[in-house]
């Protein structure tokens, strides 16, 4: 089948050279109460999220101003980047694999922009301007008292549940202590926070008013990706052709003649024909009720098209008729292309068991890092521009700089040690604690014996101890006189 994306719907206003603006329709069936559920379930912990804690620390944070990333109380900095690039490497390869079965299950259940949109701004604009039919004649009527008022109480609406928004993805980013201090301060204090607050507001609120199903059919990089990954045992929202071509309007009492003899089914039994073995039409009845609920404007009957974003409308519509009709339901479903077509059931294929361990090592590998992953993070460096130094007594000192990273939520008390014979250790800038979640700078010399230095460039090792137990350890170079 050809996909024909440009075809007009009933759900669609077409101007020429203007965009075609959608008033989809609401089928409440099976898969519509179930995407409530899960969307209901999405927004209360995304509105949660940043005010959530455990043990006094974010459940989740992402301050990129201060390079410090919570994930489940789990603090992590610009020392563990390995761990953020397989984390999103392995994240990649789950969205591959995901698509690569399931194809767009993520845009139409759990995506932010869909669950906004569909559950949240999409009501909203029911509840005020009434269902698709009344939307576009509001639409297409002059500026009247009843629908300036309609707009204007819809807009405002819409800015503040995006103001809201804004708030909320700020604090994932400052904290809930931050955000609080910018709302409740004086605003000249919080000019930069602010500012902040009201471009969020002003891309959410654009984004849902205006924008909307642009996002998921031409700027969503993730809708095009999807042609690349997809194949025909993916399973998608899919029209059964095999079934219901050749479509036509549903006669009452209309006689369907089969080869060699005559079966009379009014108003469409329960028992199902195929159509090849019928000289007449197959179930589909031309409705277009698929088209009228979509949210992106397409037919699903052309074909898969990118433009799918797998919301199940078009089969609670389409189920709601083969009931009203006495047909089976799943004339639109869950299905293969393959399946489809060959009427097989769905299997794995290679590609699907290839990601898949692919995944699994991937994520053995990130699970290993976080377990082995140390507490205390620490970075050795001479400083710089500096040579070795005479001192008294026969000694040879070199300047380090030293910072740590305490990685837990506890006060570290910390002490340092050279792993050399002779080595010495004198502080200049003293650290004695490693404060919670926090970043500390030192500086100290090292002092070696010239007598036991043979070559011009000596490997040390500094241990990082706390309450007797080494923390960490890192390995420098000394440099002194070659005897």
């Amino acid at each position: 089948m050809t996909p024909h994306l440009n075809a007009p719907s009933p759900s669609v206003t077409t101007t020429a050279n203007k965009r075609q603006w959608l008033y989809p329709r609401v089928v409440k069936g099976r898969y519509y109460r179930w995407r409530t559920g899960v969307a209901w379930i999405f927004l209360a912990m995304l509105f949660a999220g940043p005010f959530l804690s455990y043990k006094g620390q974010p459940l989740f944070l992402f301050n990129i101003l201060e390079r410090k990333f919570n994930f489940f109380g789990v603090t992590f900095w610009p020392q563990d980047f390995y761990l953020v690039a397989i984390g999103l490497l392995v994240f990649i390869v789950f969205v591959a694999l995901f698509t690569v079965i399931y194809g767009r299950v993520f845009c139409g259940w759990i995506c932010p922009q869909t669950v906004f949109l569909e559950m949240v701004f999409r009501k909203i604009e029911i509840w005020i301007e009434g269902d698709y039919n009344a939307r576009r004649r509001l639409d297409a009527s002059p500026w009247t008292t009843e629908k300036i008022w309609k707009k204007s109480l819809k807009y405002s609406i819409f800015f503040l549940i995006s103001f809201l928004i804004a708030n909320t993805f700020l604090a994932y980013i400052i904290g809930k202590d931050a955000l609080l201090t910018v709302i409740t301060d004086n605003p000249a204090n919080h000019l930069v926070g602010l500012t902040t607050i009201l471009l969020f507001t002003g891309v959410f609120y654009t984004v849902f008013a205006y924008v909307r199903e642009i996002v998921c059919t031409t700027i969503c990089p993730y809708g095009r990706l999807q042609s690349v990954l997809l194949d025909k045992q993916s399973v998608i929202v899919t029209y059964d052709d095999v079934r219901g071509e050749p479509r036509g309007k549903l006669v009452k009492n209309e006689e369907l003649k089969v080869k060699n003899k005559e079966l009379v089914v009014n108003d469409y039994s329960s028992v199902f024909i195929p159509h090849s073995s019928l000289n007449k039409k197959g179930d589909c009845i031309d409705c277009k009720l698929c088209v009228q609920v979509c949210p992106t404007g397409i037919d699903i009957r052309n074909g898969n098209q990118m433009e799918c974003v797998s919301c199940t409308q078009c089969i609670d519509a389409c189920d709601d008729i083969m009931d009203k009709i006495g047909r089976p339901r799943g004339l639109i479903r869950h299905d293969s292309l393959e399946g489809i077509q060959t009427r097989k059931p769905w299997r794995l294929t290679g590609r699907m068991i290839g990601y898949s361990v692919v995944l699994v090592l991937l994520m053995g590998v990130l699970g290993f890092l976080l377990w082995s992953r140390s507490d205390l993070d620490t970075t050795l460096l001479r400083a710089p521009g500096q040579l070795y130094q005479r001192e008294k007594g026969g000694l040879v000192s070199n300047l380090y700089l030293i910072e740590l990273v305490n990685k837990t939520h506890q006060v570290k008390p910390v002490t340092f040690r050279v792993d050399y014979p002779g080595a010495t250790l004198r502080m200049v800038q003293p650290i004695t604690k490693a404060p919670a979640d926090e970043l500390t700078k030192g500086m100290f010399f090292i002092l070696l014996p010239e007598k036991s230095i043979r070559e011009s460039s000596t490997k040390l090792t500094v241990q990082v101890v706390s309450e007797g137990v080494v923390l960490d350890q890192v390995k420098t170079t000394f440099l002194g006189p070659v005897q």
